[in-house]
């Protein structure tokens, strides 16, 4: 019987996102595993997330003629070879020791940009030297060293800021109730150094036990307006939030659950975006994270009004299994279905994505 050997390649790692999952659970003690996979309560938002996904399917364009689409986008100024983020997931010596420095180094391969936490287990200026291409957004919560988090990232290089708005305080995780899960906080320390900035108990005092006054947007507006960065509202699920957000200054809306690690239950992803993007109406750039999982995700989510999607565990799940080359295999095959579908669905560039590309099962 005639074969081709190319046609499904045998001398790579990993042949398919699958693989990569698999790999990363695997290789991860059982704890920290389930703090991957784990979200808050019993979990409703987490299913939800992917069902959301689930429920959509792509109405193709046949015979559109489209055999070499383009994925080249840009975002708040970023270019973009991929309509694709990291996500500023903390603790990322826990599943690789590179962490964020081998996120960051893959996506500058990839052409890629990282958004880089706050509680990770490196600081701005650490990941910022090893991918100052891919190192462009930094991450904050919107605690009393706001400012001064935001001018180490001006300092360090970054142009724009990513603040978290649906964290208060830290969702009621169950799983990691039940493993009573504790983890060394130097994973997520890397920033607590330096004049201003609280140590890393500090710092998850105010998180987990709410150890600091809530802000609101009228103060998060007068403290982004001091910092001279553009920034993106992390953290909303409906048309009233972003409007709030728009009006308090942001420059971008980060559709976000937090992966379903924060309220429980909250509306999936997916089915909030349309809503938001309705009420944003263009005046500023739309960003996608939780249930990503594979490149007709990214497909759907383009089509329904983001700008671009954001990885969380998509990205853990490479960083787990492989560290940079992990991360950079993930992005590679994540590309390679999104050109697919674009190709099967007749879409020949980012821009040309609308919502009548999509149905309901």
């Amino acid at each position: 019987m005639t074969t081709i050997d190319s046609l499904y390649p045998r001398d790579v790692d990993f042949a398919a996102l699958p693989e990569i999952r698999e790999s990363a659970l695997n290789a991860l003690p059982d704890p920290v595993a389930d703090f991957l996979e784990g979200g808050a309560g019993t979990e409703t938002t987490v299913r939800a997330n992917r069902s959301a996904f689930e429920r959509r399917v792509i109405r193709p364009r046949p015979m559109s003629g489209v055999s070499e689409p383009r994925t080249d986008t840009t975002f708040l100024g970023i270019p973009l070879g991929l309509p694709v983020l990291t996500a500023p997931f903390g603790g990322d010596g826990l599943f690789h020791p590179d962490g964020h420095l081998a996120v960051a180094r893959a996506n500058e391969s990839c052409g890629t940009a990282s958004i880089v936490p706050e509680a990770g287990t490196y600081s701005f200026e650490r990941v910022a030297e090893a991918a100052p291409v891919a190192a462009r957004i930094a991450q904050l919560h919107p605690f009393d060293h706001f400012g001064q988090g935001a001018g180490r990232a001006r300092e360090a290089g970054y142009s724009a800021l990513c603040v978290t708005v649906d964290c208060p305080t830290a969702g009621f995780r169950v799983r990691n109730r039940i493993n009573r899960f504790d983890p060394d906080l130097e994973f997520f320390a890397g920033n607590a150094a330096g004049a201003g900035t609280p140590g890393v108990a500090e710092m998850f005092t105010q998180l987990i036990a709410h150890g600091a006054p809530a802000w609101d947007w009228a103060r998060l507006a007068d403290a982004t307006a001091r910092c001279g960065l553009p920034w993106i509202a992390k953290g909303v699920l409906t048309a009233e939030a972003a409007e709030r957000a728009i009006e308090a200054g942001a420059s971008a809306i980060l559709v976000s659950n937090h992966g379903g690690r924060q309220l429980d239950p909250a509306p999936a992803t997916l089915d909030a975006l349309p809503e938001v993007a309705a009420a944003v109406a263009g005046r500023v750039p739309i960003a996608l994270d939780s249930g990503v999982r594979t490149g007709a995700d990214v497909f759907l989510a383009l089509a329904l009004g983001a700008d671009v999607v954001v990885l969380g565990r998509l990205a853990i799940y490479g960083l787990a299994a492989n560290g940079e080359a992990g991360v950079r295999r993930t992005l590679e095959l994540l590309a390679e279905e999104l050109r697919t579908l674009m190709i099967l669905a007749g879409v020949p560039t980012i821009s040309d994505f609308g919502p009548a590309l999509v149905g309901q099962r």
